[in-house]
């Protein structure tokens, strides 16, 4: 016992569906003369289908790999010096450990046990925070 209007629904549903498979691969995903090694030397600055090479993009990979000059050395060369490992790094520590205040507790003294059992009082201490927190390099590391 359907009703009219969801005999109707189903059909535009069904007719729908059925037009949207009707296109064919051709008109979806047009097919050319391209092959993937063209298509990767116009993307890519290299070889054009036409046998051009791509100036603008070349010219810049060739700004890109040119050597560095004396004064462009000595000017990255401290640069990395201090995440570097090294001797004297490895001795002096690179990243310093973030404060991590210990909480002391103390326990009274109490009865335990199901026999009760007197327990002296004691102190504990807890750090904190749960893990070790350390600074990244140059972070300022001592109190405000």
């Amino acid at each position: 016992m359907r009703r009219p209007w969801t005999n109707a629904l189903f059909a535009l549903l069904l007719i729908g569906t059925l037009t949207g498979c009707a296109t064919t691969q051709e008109e979806l995903l047009p097919h050319e003369d391209a092959t993937i090694l063209d298509i990767w030397g116009q993307n890519t600055g290299g070889q054009t289908p036409r046998g051009r090479v791509n100036r603008p993009l070349m010219e810049a990979r060739q700004a890109l790999r040119r050597p560095l000059t004396e004064m462009e050395a000595k000017a990255t060369e401290g640069t990395h010096a201090a995440y570097t490992r090294t001797a004297e790094n490895e001795i002096t520590r690179l990243f310093k450990r973030l404060p991590n205040p210990d909480l002391v507790l103390f326990v009274f003294p109490h009865l335990a046990g199901t026999d009760p059992v007197p327990v002296p009082g004691y102190s504990t201490v807890f750090p904190f925070y749960q893990r070790v927190q350390y600074a990244m390099p140059g972070e300022r590391t001592e109190d405000y």
